[in-house]
């Protein structure tokens, strides 16, 4: 019998299985020569955690509370697109896993299903964002998501440019080719992508933070950060929270992995914002060592895409198993909450 680590274990074979390559290659796929993407898998490991003994747990509580709302464990899903192309419900699938599980979802501004429909299924969303060149052309995609209940918004810096990735598919076919344009920004006004301006903005600047707050009236995070120095200025710049994520490899592949750049995020924001963390994190021991490191909460991405091409259930048997591992390895490093996770790194 297949027990639900060894499930969890097998998902992105699974995946591959299931899926057409190109679509999976997509997925899978990390920036130029995937160093930063090979870097981010194994760099969790490598940090030692020292256990408490003599501890009692019988009673261990993961519960967090992000932007004001309390959750019963510090894992959240992180935006991702194509969500159509894994499963045909999608971006609604996923919600309604996270939904049930009382977690945190966010929606990349990419996806292919109407935010009024995610709002429905009443879980508790952000939406992510890419701002263009004209700020203003964001504006009506954010309104939609504020009307259809975000609760926050996700601001990525870290995406000037698309970073370059290469086909790894034996036929070299390119997810684009094969996927239908009618799976993607769904919330954008017809011809936004023609629209002057429509780029990605390459001035990107901390007077963003507040643009976004101006314009939503959200709490805003800022996603894509791994310096110190950067997790300051957007700290004080008004962010409620900084998001330590190298785009899981995708973007600069050169960058550190997230396990390395946490500390020094944490050291940095002082307890002014929420610090939340993503990239390799595959299982509960992960999720263990982000938060000894000082992580409010860690974000899965690719696992829970592998999981959703089993639609809602499968989605919602991740969760469950990370949440229990997670349970699992409190108990063995003697901490009963999350409070108790801090400076496990050390002895």
């Amino acid at each position: 019998m297949t027990t639900d680590a060894q499930w969890v274990a097998g998902l992105e074979e699974r995946a591959r299985a299931a899926l057409p390559s190109a679509v999976f290659d997509y997925l899978r796929q990390g920036a130029r020569d995937e160093v930063t993407l090979d870097r981010s898998l194994t760099a969790w490991r490598e940090v030692a955690l020292y256990p408490r003994t003599l501890v009692d747990v019988r009673e261990v509580d993961p519960a967090v509370t992000l932007l004001g709302r309390r959750h019963p464990a510090p894992i959240g899903v992180a935006p991702t697109t194509l969500q159509r192309a894994v499963h045909p419900e999608g971006e609604r699938a996923m919600a309604r896993a996270v939904a049930a599980a009382d977690g945190v979802l966010v929606v990349s501004s990419n996806a292919g299903t109407p935010f009024a429909d995610i709002g429905a299924t009443g879980v508790w969303w952000w939406v992510q964002a890419y701002l263009p060149t004209e700020r203003s052309l964001a504006e009506p995609m954010l309104r939609r998501a504020v009307a259809a209940g975000a609760a926050a918004v996700v601001l990525t810096v870290d995406t000037p440019v698309v970073g370059t990735k290469y086909p790894r598919t034996e036929q070299g076919d390119v997810v684009w080719d094969v996927v239908d344009p009618a799976l993607l920004r769904v919330n954008f006004d017809t011809g936004y992508e023609d629209a002057p301006g429509s780029e990605k903005a390459l001035d990107l600047g901390p007077r963003d933070i507040d643009w976004l707050r101006s314009v939503t009236g959200l709490p805003v995070v800022v996603k894509g950060v791994l310096r110190p120095e950067d997790a300051a200025r957007a700290t004080e710049a008004g962010a409620a929270a900084v998001w330590v994520s190298n785009h899981g490899g995708r973007q600069f592949d050169r960058a550190p992995s997230t396990a390395a750049a946490l500390p020094g995020v944490v050291q940095a924001v002082q307890g002014r914002a929420e610090v939340y963390v993503d990239g390799g994190v595959r299982g509960g021991l992960d999720v263990l060592t982000a938060l000894a490191l000082g992580a409010d909460a860690a974000f899965v991405g690719r696992p829970a895409l592998y999981a959703l091409h089993e639609g809602e259930s499968g989605v919602s048997r991740l969760l469950a198993e990370l949440v229990a591992q997670t349970v699992e390895s409190m108990r063995l490093a003697g901490a009963v909450s999350v409070a108790a996770t801090r400076g496990l790194d050390r002895s």
